[in-house]
């Protein structure tokens, strides 16, 4: 089976009985506004500078490339905790590696496009994925449909969250991740880079969990365990195998305090047994050559939640056809993945 984007999103399943409105998204950069929620605060003192930049349609890397230059030190010296979407106004923080005393006047980064908000000394560099998550505001205009079912979507979604589905960035411009890894996989790739061979790994894993969990969510069980189930404390990386379905059990899932989880696919024996087990790999069966190309990559087998909670939800109606809505998402998850539960995204 060759995996394309219509089966990595457009055609996934819908836990809410997909989106009742239609709507423009992203109009202008300032419709969708991103803050990065540290883990951490520098501390003042370090070998590091941590910087918290704003930045309007430019991505992360390039911002990287301008602090790297300016600073006048290697790529591999400027670290940031996650990629930030390029059509945005978002804040996040860098790392620059700079031992000695003397600083570059980071107000010269100043442009249009790219703020200096912050900047400070710390002992570590930023690493990433090393954030408490995202909080998001969002701008959506010209709402047509059945709005009445829009708001009863919004209180399902903030009581319930919706399915972790891994968001179209994940997989690249026209599937460029998958297709490469397509190539890798079948020994057509050639020669990669070291990013690029990364980014065809992560998109594979990706594409797999998504199969897995929208088939979770067409049977319902997305947010119930089922026997020998891997369930995630909330907020946590840790895991434990349901054994007994007790109404203690199922009460701690219903109140989001566990998750239910699916395979980030590589290495070793998944900790899923039973009914999960013969799910799982009844969804996997036919992608044996990318499940093993996987293992032969050397990445090993990890857990992700089924079910995405929105912490701190709200919205506001500016105008009559305009909705305004703020969340939070842990590290990792995708506003995307909320947002298309809402609306049919018509191009800003």
């Amino acid at each position: 089976m060759k995996p394309t984007l219509d089966s990595a999103i457009h055609r996934l399943e819908f836990a809410w009985g997909g989106p009742p409105v239609s709507a423009r998204l992203r109009a202008s950069a300032e419709d969708f506004l991103v803050q990065e929620i540290p883990l951490v605060e520098p501390v003042g003192r370090g070998e590091h500078i941590w910087l918290l930049i704003r930045k309007r349609l430019e991505n992360t890397e390039q911002v990287a490339g301008a602090l790297a230059r300016l600073a006048g030190v290697p790529p591999r010296d400027v670290s940031f905790a996650g990629l930030k979407d390029r059509n945005a106004v978002t804040e996040q923080w860098f790392s620059v590696r700079l031992p000695g005393g003397n600083e570059p006047d980071w107000k010269a980064l100043d442009c249009e496009r790219i703020t200096l908000l912050r900047h400070a000394r710390h002992n570590r560099k930023l690493r990433r994925g090393v954030l408490r998550g995202n909080a998001f505001r969002i701008r959506i205009r010209d709402i047509t449909g059945d709005v009445p079912e829009l708001e009863r979507r919004l209180a399902l979604i903030a009581a319930g969250g919706v399915p972790n589905y891994f968001g179209e960035q994940r997989f690249g411009r026209g599937a460029s991740n998958l297709l490469t890894a397509g190539r890798l996989f079948s020994d057509t790739a050639g020669r990669l880079s070291r990013v690029r061979r990364g980014l065809a790994l992560s998109a594979a894993r990706s594409y797999l969990f998504n199969q897995v969990l929208a088939h979770r969510v067409a049977a319902r069980s997305w947010n119930h365990p089922l026997p020998g189930e891997a369930l995630q404390l909330n907020g946590s990386h840790s895991y434990f195998i349901a054994g007994e379905l007790d109404d203690t059990l199922q009460q701690r899932v219903c109140e989001g305090d566990v998750h239910p989880t699916g395979p980030l696919y590589g290495r070793g024996e998944s900790p899923a047994t039973g009914e999960a087990l013969q799910l799982e790999s009844a969804c996997l069966a036919p992608f044996e050559a990318w499940c093993q190309g996987l293992v032969e990559a050397g990445l090993r087998q990890e857990r992700r939640s089924l079910r995405l909670p929105v912490g701190e939800p709200d919205w506001t109606w500016p105008q009559p056809d305009c909705l305004e809505i703020s969340f939070r998402l842990p590290a990792g998850a995708y506003a995307t993945s909320v947002l298309r539960e809402l609306i049919r995204q018509e191009d800003g």
